[in-house]
Formats: C-alpha cells, sequence, structure tokens
C-alpha cells in the first residue's frame, strides 16, 4: 500500500527537480514542510545524487532545501493563526483541548520555542507539522524563521550528504527512513493517547 502511493509521488519528486533544478528542491521543500507529506528522504537524497554527478552543488543544494523548508512552514505559521488557531477556541472542547492547553501551549512556544523548532525541524514526521501548532500558539515569527532555517540546513545537508555518497544507490534509503517514520508515528499517537486519557481522566 505503501509503495502504491509513494512511487508515483518519488517519479513526480524526480521529474520536477530534474527539470526545474535548484528550484524545484525550494518548491518540493516547501510542500514537505507546509503539512503536506512529501518525503524528503527522496528529495534531498535525490539532489544529492545530482551533486555527485556535478550537475548540482552540495551547499547550494543543503540551502535549497532549507530555503523551501521556511516557506512551506511560514504558510503552516499563518494557518495555525488564521485557521487552526480560531478552530481550536471553537471546536477545541469536542477534541479535549480547553483553554487551558492553548494557553499552556503559547507559554511552552514563548518559552522554549527556539529549541522546538529546531530539533523539531531535525526529526520525520513531525519536522512537517511543527510548524502549525507554533502559529496556533503564536510564537514569535522572526524566531520561528531562523531556527525553522537553522534547524533545516543540517537535516537537508545530511540527507543530500547520504545521497551524494551512495550516487546511484540513494534510492535504498527510502527502507531505512520509512522504518523511522513508524517509530515516530507510534510514538505520537502513544502521546496522544496519555493526553486523551490524562484529559478523560
Amino acid at each position: 500500500m505503501f509503495e502504491a502511493i509513494i512511487e508515483p509521488v518519488g517519479k513526480w519528486i524526480i521529474q520536477i527537480i530534474s527539470d526545474v533544478g535548484y528550484l524545484g528542491i525550494v518548491l518540493t521543500m516547501g510542500i514537505e514542510s507546509a503539512c503536506i507529506p512529501l518525503p524528503s528522504e527522496i528529495i534531498m537524497p535525490f539532489s544529492g545524487y545530482l551533486a555527485s554527478t556535478g550537475r548540482f552543488n552540495l551547499f547550494l543544494v543543503s540551502v535549497a532545501g532549507a530555503l523551501g523548508c521556511v516557506v512551506g512552514s511560514v504558510l503552516a505559521y499563518y494557518a495555525g493563526i488564521w485557521g487552526g488557531r480560531a478552530f481550536i477556541l471553537k471546536y477545541g472542547k469536542y477534541f479535549l483541548i480547553t483553554h487551558r492547553d492553548l494557553e499552556t501551549a503559547e507559554r511552552w512556544f514563548g518559552k522554549y520555542g527556539e529549541l522546538t523548532i529546531f530539533f523539531s525541524r531535525l526529526m520525520p514526521v513531525i519536522r512537517t507539522f511543527i510548524s502549525l501548532p507554533a502559529g496556533i500558539a503564536r510564537m514569535n515569527f522572526p524566531r520561528f524563521l531562523i531556527y525553522t532555517f537553522l534547524g533545516s540546513l543540517p537535516w537537508c545537508f545530511a540527507l543530500a550528504y547520504v545521497g551524494k555518497v551512495m550516487g546511484e544507490n540513494w534510492r535504498s534509503l527510502r527502507v531505512y527512513f520509512h522504518n523511522a517514520d513508524i517509530v515516530i508515528v507510534i510514538l505520537v499517537v502513544l502521546g496522544i493517547g496519555f493526553f486523551i486519557y490524562r484529559h478523560l481522566k
């Protein structure tokens, strides 16, 4: 099932980057960071592979990926402010989310927002969605931008570098990242389960 979905998506990513170049990296990583789970483990390793052929520069590939993350994250951030926040204030009680929870999130992002954004950008799955709660909690926007870029750059560089080293075998990375995604999803589900249990109790 997973392969049936990811295969055409992967072909589209490869086609976009092959046709548009660095701008294609910015575009696809922007989509990935706008709460749309486009796999960066295809985008960046493939771009790194192209760097191994001499078509791209590894540093520019990494910067393009990080810039794309910033662009997509800004969209998700403002979606959190305009849509997500209003939705939670109106309907949050039906999902066991209270105004107190929202205030707690605001205090958290006010105090630890920089570290939260930075380290979340280094984690599979979570990195795709972290900008939405940051917007809902109204994290300081300039700091949000800075730490989104700083957290995204090493992630993009690491994936691109591995893709460059592996060359034509870059596709084999997907298996390892898929397994990591499963672990993260399980942890998130457990966290949601604990949240529901605590609120019901």
